[in-house]
């Protein structure tokens, strides 16, 4: 299981979606340090100014930004390095090879599965932190390790969930129908979730509104990945902690945090992940290759 782990970097390294992601994120580097800039008004250290609370808002703005441009990079990343996980393979008669030695069928989709999950974990730590430090260079806004950590790892909760779900498809679907399948599925996800956003602020009034709010519910449970996102935005603002203080979310406009996952939801999630990956399993040691 090691050794397919291994493979599974060193594949990923080769891949042009690797090249293509590096090429994007330093193209998203440069452009997000010019819209910081002008966020903050081309002042540095503004944090030892008396009006602490715009300090904050800039601060959240422009992490706002940045991670709405995060979570559609890691999404994609997830799904296109292992969209071609089991049927892309088979069709190459790659996996016809590899499962002939002798290697339990469940402990190579489980290699392929960690390997996935931490090339991507990887690359959102590092853009996780890029999108903090550059924050910080343009505001002087810090806040402590423990916030930095437990947002971290809600944005890396999503990792799972999209690789477990893009494995599972891959054992039935084609590398380019998964694809598509995929990305359809997360933008309906993406949707739903702003749908449900402007609801709960109340800028959305109209007949049916309680079929809409089924229908949104529906979409999140199926892809959960943008509720995960408003999770770690609401952990990063400490948004419970400020409420009746200090509302962000007026700052923050079209892209206020609302509808963000209940520790619930998250155990849901958890068990929703694991279903993904187990059902995976069990086909995979049964599908005929």
């Amino acid at each position: 299981m090691i050794a397919v782990w291994g493979l599974t970097w060193k594949e990923l390294v080769r891949k042009r979606v690797t090249l293509m992601t590096v090429i994007m994120t330093v193209l998203f580097w440069i452009a997000y340090w010019f819209i910081a800039d002008a966020i903050a008004g081309g002042e540095v250290n503004v944090a030892t100014s008396m009006n602490l609370f715009e300090n904050f808002a800039r601060s959240a703005m422009i992490m706002t930004l940045g991670f709405f441009f995060g979570a559609f990079a890691v999404a994609f990343l997830s799904i296109f390095s292992s969209v071609a996980a089991v049927t892309g393979e088979a069709e190459q008669g790659v996996l016809q090879s590899v499962l002939a030695r002798p290697i339990a069928r469940w402990k190579w989709f489980l290699g392929r599965w960690l390997g996935f999950v931490s090339y991507v974990a990887l690359y959102a730590f590092l853009l996780f932190s890029s999108i903090i430090l550059i924050s910080w260079a343009e505001t002087g806004v810090l806040f402590s390790m423990m916030v930095y950590f437990k947002s971290l790892l809600f944005f890396m909760s999503v990792i799972p969930l999209l690789v477990s779900l893009t494995m599972l498809g891959s054992c039935y679907l084609s590398p380019l129908g998964n694809g598509i399948w995929m990305t359809m599925l997360f933008g309906m996800g993406w949707l739903g979730s702003t749908i449900g956003r402007f609801m709960s602020t109340g800028r959305i009034q109209m007949k049916g509104m309680q079929t809409l709010e089924t229908i949104t519910g529906l979409i999140k449970l199926a892809m959960p990945a943008d509720t995960l996102q408003q999770r770690m935005l609401n952990e990063l603002f400490s948004i419970s902690e400020l409420r009746g203080l200090y509302n962000i979310n007026a700052e923050l406009s079209i892209f206020s945090i609302n509808g963000a996952a209940s520790n619930s939801f998250l155990i849901y999630c958890g068990i929703y992940t694991a279903a993904l990956l187990g059902i995976g399993i069990l086909i995979m040691r049964r599908k005929d290759f």
